[in-house]
Parts: structure tokens; C-alpha cells; sequence
């Protein structure tokens, strides 16, 4: 709390505050009281507490007030706690709603507020007299403090302040609240005793509408105590006053001092202020980055369209600053809601995917909410909305930093744990330091608002303006949000690959703080030639593969970043409700674009949208350019404080040097140092294996990189082909798992097509050199297009190729037909040793297996394996050693298929042959065997399965 030294008749005044606080406190208080206990009694005793006399789990599902509350250890004791603390903020509501009402000789303000009290004591009464200590005495405080709010509702309305706003609210509320009593009190019935299923859920819905209406009832005094201001004056200083009047040339002498003293203050406390919104810009984006992460983990699993799709909508949370009560609410308290949206860190906690999707959800939605507030709230400021402009990207650029130190996870992710790289708990803790800062900062700030400040003036079209700032936030999360995406997006194959995530990818740092800083200028940057130069470098990085589109990408990576000041600027000058509401969902429906030009086989009107990603990056940079036509003609700047913006600019500056350097010491520390080298050198042997890994999502959601490491790691895996692997999308968080996988295990890599070429994805890791590599989009007329890896290996000095690939789905026969046939002519017509690693889509002996196997002039590794469906491995002119089958330890829902091979000294393909006669694994010499430990229960989940041992061969 602010402190004063305001000289007064009465004393010294040591502290004061607007009585609008005492609603906020009490209002923030309860709720969290009742949502808290409801979401740690969920999160700890679900069904118990959903569970009553008649019915349990699944019939009833949704707990009632007073088993959320009073039944269970420890949501029990944070209700109790958070309870006794808004009892303070009540008793002087109540007492504060009596000084303004009270009149002479009116015996109806006293008549009130001792309903107000005996409501209150009602209120303690059933909340710390839980009905299993005494069930009478708690229904009776409960029916008590029902029967207060008639008389303390109604006297409310009738002889509170003649305020219209505070009227017309209070009468909704008034009638919400004892409408809702009718259903509930029906349903309750239905319940008790009808004994109907289900009807227990429907009156503990209404029961909890209840609490809803009745704290905000209360809250609604905001209104009235908004002229009120309490203070605290030290009345035994009225001497020191007195005496103070004689002093006065004797302090005009400090003055100069006390001005130097305050330029000084003034610098830190803005230093520290923006370190801390830079850091809560970057918990921001690291919110919004794992919603649609997190949201993908549902349509994966169910092939389709969940449902869980819906939660994208969270992030039109900031329409309802559209409302006044809520705008001022948030405006007032941008360091509480900032703490609020915390949850979406604390996510991890949570075991459960759907629950940990939703407290995500609702950290996205409140962080969204604080951050257009802060715009809208300094929207007439240049100097400020510039400020938080800047420290929005930078938060991007410092995420970006952050996520390439960890190899393109981000630590605070809900996904990321302790166990696979996560720092959660250290995210959390310094998201709370920095809320506390911007709480006990925004007081101070509000004392200074009589400062001359300088305007912004805009006009022009609110859509239009909201539309270029969702299509410029898209751009941003789409391509942006990770330093190796756009490097991705150009991938090619073998040789000329074009850049390399390390150390390219602070390059791109590079540019994100290039754009940042050429943002100053809005002349040029709200120019016609700017943006031709915007559209240019985004077709050079659609339609160029490797270094020229990577050129392109740095370009467009400047242009976009050069636009957030005063896209942010242009877009806060709006009506906040609808224009922040069409900006998000201009956002969303390019979020669901970008998926549909690559899902369109199992989404609705996918046909439309197959393949185009063109369309997506012509619509993106159309509304980008009307948004900039329109800030170049409506919206205009006056700096009337010069020195304050300059000193924003120097900070960001500063912090972008800063971010710089990190970047390329990350880069530097992750160079790799040494040579790959394969497991069994001696022997000239190599494992080659494929796997399909679900976009590097576990079964339950978490991050599965280390996991998938290890058990790469301890299978001795030399060549390995790893499917569904494009994660460099929005819905998989912009990530790239193969970085760490092949930095980890000090192997080559081929990520494959990137996402650019519309395929699941899939890439090659290998201990031998990639000499060449050809990316292929197989024929797919029908369903979703398949993608594959042609590369030649040097192994032990041999050429040795091989493929990876992912044929289509079941449904599409006429796809797979033509998938295949073209894998076998690319596996014929090479002169080389073959090795296919492939997901296939068949059973063994059927038309398309033979025509993979017969047309590509390959063995099946082991024939007589009939129960296989989708990986196959297949292989010519090399030795096989073995063959085994390992369960997938819950990391993906597929299994690992291994082959061991020897290279065959002078291959001749005229006169080689296969052999398929078995031995035991006791003739094989010890080094050629897989390893031991997965045989038996195995390690971690994964075991030899199917037939419980690897097979060996002649």
C-alpha cells in the first residue's frame, strides 16, 4: 500500500485508499474462497464429493456448496481460511454502506445493517459449522443466512445511493438470485424424494449460481464507494506540522538534491518494472503457446474432431472489457489477475489431461484479459503504450531464448515436468514475485495520473483494425514463437538442407530484435514499401526451399515484428468489447485454418483448405496490409515526454543486447563437439528401427523427448526412422523433439518435409553421415498426403540406402495403392543396399504388401510374422542379424520395430540372396545381440512383446 506525508490540521496522513478496495478485496476473497475449495476438493477427492446418499459417479457428477467446502481435507481449510479473511472486508462494507445511507431520525440504515451483521455471523455459522460436526446447527445457520438476504437485498435497493448503474445491477442480481431458487428447490426435490439420477448435479448447479450471485451483489458497492477515500493520520505529528512551517527555506535547499535523489528512484523502479513485465510478457506467451498444444493432445487420440476444440475460444476472454464493471475491475487490479492466470503454470500439477486443459484454459483467458487491459487502460499515452508494446515482443524474443536453451520445449509448459526438463515450480515462484510488483506498483501509479501525458488520436474502421491485429498475433504464434520454425519451413534434403537450427536459430533472434527496435520508426514501417517488402520475403519463404527461403523468413521476421507497437497502439484506440472479440477471432479462425490445410481428411470442409497454406499466408498478409493502411492514415502520435520514451526505447534495447548474447551462447553451447559413432563399429553392425511417436506427446500428455531418448539410447538404435513428426505447427507448440534426440545421442538428422509441405511428418536419425537425401510427397488424390525420406548413408564406408515413410489411412485404398507402387520404384531403381522403414497400412501377404515387397525387390524381414498391420521393415544387399518388437512404454500407441544388419563386403546385387532359416540366440555372437534388459518385464514400459524375445537369423 502506497504511503503519504500529506500535512494536515489533524495529524499526519501515513496512508489512504479509495473505499472501492474494500469491494474488490471482499469480492476477490469469497470467490476464491468457494472456487478454490471447489477446484482442490475436485482435484483430490472427486468422487466422494460428487457422490450423495442415492447416487455416485457417473449420475451424478458435479458436487453441491457443501460438499465442495465442508466434507474434505484440505479444500475444507483453505474455504475456512480465505473465509475468515473476507470477514474484514465485509464488517466494513457493511459498515461503510450504514455511514453513506445513514440519515436523521431514519431508523431503516441501522435496521440494515444489523441484517448485514447477523447475515455475516449466519454466514461463519455454516461455514466453519460443517454439517458432518453438527447437521442441525449448520442447517440452521444456512437457512438463516437465506432468509437475511431477502431483507438485505431489498433494504439494499431501497435505501442505498441513487446511483442508476449500481440500481439497474442490483435488480438483475436481485432477481437472478431468488429466481434461481425456484428450479433449485425443484430439482432438490426431484432429488430427495423422487430419488431421481442426475438431479443432485442440476440443483448443485444452481446452488453454485447462488454463490455467485450473492457475493456480487455485494460487489456492486464498488459504485457507491467510488467518492470515498480512507486515511490514516497520525495525530500525535500535529506538533512536528506546526513546526515544519519554520523550516521551510531550509528544505528549499535539499531540493535540488531530493530532484537528483528522484531521477535516480525513478530509473530503478522503471528498470524493475520492466524486467518484470517482460517476464510476465514471457509467461504470457508461453500460456498461449501450450493452449493449442494442449488441445491437440484430444483430436489426436480420437482421430477427428473432440470437442475439446472449443477451449481456442477462451482467448476472446478480453470482449469483456466491453462491459464497464469488468473493464474497471481488471484495470484496477492488473497484478491481481496477472497472479490469477498463474494457474496455467500451477497446470502441471494436475495429472489429468482434460483438467489440466481446462486450468490452462482458464490462465489463457485471464492472462489474454490482463494484457488488452493494460493496452486499453494506457491506450491515451504514447510513451505507455509504447512501453508495453515493447515488452510484449521482447517477452516473445525472451521465449524464444528460453526455448532454444531447452531445445525447443518450453520449461513452464504444462507438458514439462520435473522428471522430462521442466522448471514449473521456478516459472511459478517468479511469476509470483513479478504479480506482487505490478500489484503494489499500480498504486503508486495511480497517484501520479495528473502528469501531463502524451496523446494518441485515432479514427478510422475498428474492424479493420482488429482484423490486422489477430492476423499480426497469428503471424507472430505461428511462425515466430520458435527460433527453428521458420528454419523448417525451408528444410530441404541432403546436401544443401539450407540452415541448421544451431546456430542459425540466433540468427533469428537476431531479426525478431532487429524488427523490435525498427518498430520506432512508423513512418517507414506503416509505409507502402515496407509492406512490399513484407509480402516478398513471404513468398521467398513459401516458395523457396533452403537458404533463399530462409533469407526470406529473416526478412518477414523483421517486417512482423517491426508492426506490434503500433498494431497494439491502433488496435487499444477501439472499442475494447468488439474489437478485441473480432481480433481474437480473426486469430482463431487462422489457428484453425493453418490445421485444416494439413487435417483436412478428418475435419469438416477439410477439402476446401487441402494444401494451401498459400491461402492462409495471402489472407494473413492482406489484413496485415489493410491494418497497416489503416494506422498509417488514422492514427497519429504527439510525444509531449520525450525523455520517458526514450529511456523505453534504451531499456529495450538493452534487453534485446541482452537476449542477443544468450542466444548465441546457447547456440554455442549446443554445437555439437564430436563425430558420431555407431554401437558395434567392430563388427560393422547397425540397428535400424521405426517408430511411431504421436508428435512427441506420452499417452498422458507430457513432453516424451527423454523418454523416447533413453529408450533410443538403450536399444543400441544406429538408423532410426521416426514418424508423426512435424511438430512444428501451433497445435504441437512449435517444437522440434529430433534436436535434442540427435544432440543428445550425438547423431545426424533429417527432420524431412517441414510444414510447409502439409505431411504428419516424419524424420531420420542416424549414426553414419547422411551423404544424400530426397524428400518425397507420395500420390495421395484421396486422403491425407504421405510424406517420405530417401537417403544414402555411409555406413562403414558402404553406400547404404534407406527410406522412411508413412503410407495413409485404412479408408484410402486407392492412396496406399499409389503410395506404394511409387516406393517400390524408388526402391528398385536404386543400385544401392536397401533398408524400408515404413508405416504401410496392411497385413502381411495382402496385394499392397506384395507389391511393396515384390515390386521394391526387398525381403520382408521376417515373413512369418502375420501380426503386423502398420511398421514394416524390409531390406536388400545386407546381412540380417535379428529382428525384435518392443512395447511402446505408454510414450506413444505404437510399438518399436527393430532390425539388426551387418553390411555385406563387395555386394554384388546379381548374386545376393536372403536367407530365412532362424537360429537361437545362443549361436549368435554375444555383441550382435539385442540388449539384455528388455527382456522379461523389461524397463520403463517397454519389453521384447509379440513373441516375447528377438528372433535371430543365418
Amino acid at each position: 500500500m502506497p504511503t503519504f506525508k500529506d500535512d494536515s490540521p489533524d495529524g499526519v496522513i501515513v496512508a489512504k485508499f479509495n473505499a472501492q478496495w474494500i469491494s474488490y478485496s471482499h469480492t476477490l476473497l469469497a470467490y476464491a474462497a468457494f472456487f478454490s475449495a471447489l477446484a482442490i476438493g475436485c482435484w483430490t477427492h472427486y468422487y466422494q464429493i460428487v457422490k450423495n446418499e442415492y447416487w455416485g459417479y457417473p449420475e451424478e457428477w458435479f458436487p453441491s456448496v457443501s460438499a465442495a467446502t465442508g466434507d474434505w481435507y484440505p479444500a475444507r481449510s483453505i474455504f475456512q481460511i480465505f473465509i475468515a479473511i473476507a470477514s474484514g472486508p465485509r464488517f466494513l462494507l457493511i459498515y461503510l454502506f450504514y455511514l453513506i445511507t445513514d440519515r436523521p431520525n431514519s431508523i431503516y440504515p441501522k435496521i440494515h445493517a444489523i441484517v448485514g451483521v447477523i447475515r455475516t455471523i449466519s454466514c461463519g455459522g455454516w461455514v466453519y459449522i460443517t454439517s458432518s460436526d453438527d447437521h442441525y446447527v449448520h442447517d440452521i445457520a444456512m437457512i438463516l443466512y437465506l432468509v437475511a438476504n431477502l431483507p438485505w437485498m431489498l433494504g439494499t435497493l431501497a435505501i442505498g445511493p441513487d446511483n442508476k448503474k449500481a440500481l439497474k445491477w442490483r435488480k438483475l442480481t436481485t432477481f437472478a438470485f431468488f429466481g434461481t431458487m425456484i428450479p433449485m428447490i425443484y430439482f432438490f426435490i426431484q432429488h430427495k424424494s423422487h430419488r431421481v439420477a442426475g438431479a443432485y448435479t442440476t440443483y448443485a448447479f444452481f446452488e453454485w449460481s447462488l454463490i455467485v450471485y450473492d457475493v456480487i451483489f455485494d460487489a456492486f458497492s464498488l459504485f457507491d464507494f467510488s467518492n470515498i477515500e480512507l486515511r490514516i493520520v497520525d495525530i500525535k505529528s500535529r506538533e512536528g506540522i506546526i513546526n515544519a512551517s519554520t523550516e521551510k527555506p531550509e528544505k528549499s535547499k535539499k531540493y535540488s538534491r531530493n530532484i537528483e535523489s528522484m531521477f535516480k528512484y525513478s530509473f530503478w523502479n522503471n528498470l524493475r518494472g520492466f524486467v518484470v513485465d517482460t517476464y510476465l510478457a514471457f509467461v504470457y506467451w508461453s500460456m498461449l503457446t501450450s493452449l493449442a498444444l494442449t488441445i491437440w493432445y484430444f483430436p489426436l487420440w480420437h482421430m477427428g474432431i473432440s470437442g475439446y476444440e472449443a477451449f481456442l475460444l477462451v482467448t476472446t476472454a478480453p470482449s469483456l472489457l466491453g462491459i464497464g464493471f469488468i473493464r474497471k475491475l481488471v484495470n484496477l487490479n492488473h497484478g491481481v489477475f496477472h497472479l490469477l492466470s498463474l494457474v496455467s503454470i500451477a497446470a502441471y500439477l494436475l495429472i489429468d489431461p482434460a483438467q489440466r486443459l481446462t486450468v490452462v484454459s482458464i490462465g489463457v483467458a485471464i492472462s489474454t484479459l490482463t494484457w488488452t487491459s493494460i493496452w486499453v487502460e494506457n491506450s491515451d499515452s504514447t510513451c505507455k503504450i509504447e512501453r508495453h508494446a515493447l515488452t510484449w515482443g521482447l517477452g516473445l524474443i525472451l521465449s524464444n531464448v528460453i526455448k532454444m536453451a531447452w531445445w525447443t520445449n518450453n520449461p513452464i509448459w504444462p507438458i514439462m515436468h520435473k522428471e522430462n526438463g521442466g522448471w514449473n515450480q521456478v516459472g511459478l515462484f517468479l511469476g509470483i514475485l513479478a504479480s506482487l510488483e505490478v500489484m503494489f506498483r499500480k498504486n503508486g501509479e495511480k497517484i501520479r495520473r495528473n502528469y501531463p501525458e502524451q496523446r494518441t488520436i485515432s479514427s478510422g474502421s475498428w474492424f479493420i483494425a482488429a482484423a490486422g491485429f489477430g492476423s499480426l498475433l497469428f503471424a507472430l504464434h505461428s511462425l515466430l514463437t520458435d527460433t527453428s520454425t521458420i528454419i523448417r519451413w525451408v528444410y530441404d534434403g541432403y546436401p544443401n538442407t539450407g540452415p541448421q537450427p544451431v546456430p542459425w536459430g540466433a540468427v533469428t533472434i537476431v531479426a525478431m530484435s532487429l524488427g523490435l527496435v525498427l518498430s520506432s520508426y512508423r513512418k517507414i514501417v506503416t509505409g507502402k514499401p515496407w509492406y512490399v517488402v513484407g509480402c516478398v520475403s513471404c513468398a521467398c519463404m513459401y516458395y523457396y526451399p533452403a537458404w533463399n527461403g530462409y533469407y526470406g523468413g529473416l526478412l518477414l521476421t523483421i517486417y512482423l515484428m517491426s508492426l506490434v507497437p503500433t498494431f497494439i497502439g491502433v488496435v487499444s484506440q477501439h472499442p475494447p468489447g468488439r474489437t478485441f472479440f473480432a481480433a481474437m477471432m480473426t486469430y482463431n479462425i487462422f489457428c484453425l485454418a493453418h490445421v485444416w490445410v494439413v487435417a483436412y481428411a478428418f475435419v469438416p470442409a477439410g477439402e476446401y483448405m487441402r494444401e494451401h497454406t498459400d491461402y492462409v499466408l495471402f489472407a494473413m498478409m492482406a489484413l496485415i496490409g489493410l491494418g497497416v493502411r489503416n494506422a498509417s492514415t488514422n492514427y497519429t502520435f504527439k510525444h509531449l515526454q520525450l525523455n520517458a520514451l526514450h529511456l523505453n526505447r534504451s531499456l529495450t534495447r538493452g534487453g534485446l543486447a541482452i537476449t542477443i548474447v544468450l542466444g548465441f551462447l546457447v547456440a554455442f553451447s549446443r554445437t555439437p563437439s564430436e563425430k558420431p559413432v555407431p554401437y558395434h563399429p567392430d563388427q560393422k553392425a547397425f540397428t535400424a528401427g521405426i517408430w511411431t511417436i504421436h508428435f512427441a506427446l506420452d499417452n498422458d500428455m507430457w513432453a516424451s523427448e527423454i523418454r523416447m531418448r533413453d529408450a533410443i539410447k538403450e536399444l543400441e538404435i544406429d538408423v532410426i526412422g521416426l514418424l508423426e513428426s512435424d511438430t512444428e505447427r501451433i497445435i504441437m507448440g512449435n517444437r522440434d523433439f529430433t534436436q535434442f534426440i540427435a544432440e543428445d545421442l550425438n547423431m545426424y538428422s533429417d527432420y524431412g518435409p517441414g510444414p510447409s509441405k502439409h505431411t504428419w511428418g516424419c524424420a531420420l536419425l542416424s549414426k553414419f553421415p547422411i551423404l544424400r537425401s530426397k524428400h518425397h510427397l507420395l500420390p495421395s488424390p484421396v486422403g491425407e498426403l504421405a510424406c517420405a525420406i530417401h537417403a544414402t548413408l555411409d555406413v562403414y564406408g558402404q553406400e547404404i540406402d534407406v527410406i522412411v515413410s508413412h503410407n495413409g489411412q485404412e479408408e484410402d485404398e486407392l492412396d496406399r495403392k499409389l503410395q506404394t507402387t511409387e516406393l517400390a520404384r524408388i526402391m528398385r531403381e536404386s543400385k544401392n543396399p536397401f533398408v524400408f522403414l515404413g508405416y504401410v497400412v496392411t497385413v502381411p501377404g495382402e496385394k499392397i504388401y506384395s507389391m511393396l515387397i515384390n515390386d521394391g525387390n526387398v525381403h520382408d524381414i521376417d515373413k512369418t510374422d502375420y501380426d503386423r498391420w502398420c511398421e514394416y521393415i524390409a531390406y536388400r544387399g545386407v546381412k540380417r542379424i535379428g529382428y525384435a518388437r518392443v512395447s511402446h512404454g505408454r510414450i506413444t500407441d505404437t510399438e518399436i520395430q527393430l532390425g539388426k544388419f551387418q553390411i555385406v563386403e563387395n555386394y554384388n546385387p546379381e548374386t545376393w540372396k536372403a536367407s530365412d532359416n532362424q537360429i537361437q540366440e545362443s549361436e549368435v555372437n554375444e555383441r550382435l545381440r539385442f540388449p539384455k534388459q528388455f527382456k522379461g518385464e523389461g524397463v520403463r514400459g517397454h519389453k521384447y512383446h509379440v513373441f516375447d524375445e528377438p528372433r535371430y537369423y543365418i
